[in-house]
Order: structure tokens, then sequence, then C-alpha cells
């Protein structure tokens, strides 16, 4: 199931926890994400290096097959990798459409 959550609170907390809530945030998404579909595997590869890279690539490929439906997989893992720091506010926005 997925959850509504205020985007703004996503970074007030991730600031305010040092990253922590911002990695909680992350692994919780990923599961809303498996559950409509993708193959997101653990979130323990976040922490190895190398495989968090893959790891992250397959988060963005669930993102953009199950949540955004655009196919294309490759730009959200290009603009992660470029400008990481907006990522958060657009999933969670997506998410939160298919919330309501």
């Amino acid at each position: 199931m997925v959850k509504n959550r205020n985007i703004a609170m996503v970074y007030i907390l991730s600031i305010i926890t040092f990253g922590i809530y911002g990695i909680y945030w992350t692994v919780v998404t990923k599961n809303e994400i498996n559950g409509l579909g993708a193959e997101i595997p653990t979130a323990w590869l976040i922490i190895i290096p190398i495989a968090n890279i893959y790891w992250m690539y397959k988060y963005c490929e669930g993102f953009s097959e199950k949540v955004k439906k655009d196919n294309n997989p490759i730009l959200w893992f290009v603009l992660y990798i470029l400008i990481g720091i907006i990522i958060p506010a657009i999933v969670q926005s997506e998410l939160n459409k298919l919330a309501k």
C-alpha cells in the first residue's frame, strides 16, 4: 500500500536525523514500489560499494516502470547521479498521486 507523505517533511527529517530518515524513506518507498510489481533487490545493497550503484539503478527502473510509467529508467538513473537531491521530491510526489 502506498502512503501519502509530506515532501517537505522528508527533507526536514533527513536533515534533522543526519540522513538516517533519508535511508529509512528510501527503504520504505522501495517496499511500496515493489508492492506495485517492481523487482528492486534488498536495501542492504545500499551499503556495499559498487552494488549500491546497481541497487539505485534497479530503484530507478522500478520507479520508472511501475510508478511514473514512462519506461525510461536510464533518464531517472542519470538524474539521480547528477542531481540526486531532487529525486526524493519527484518519487514522493508520484507516490502521493497513487496514494489518493
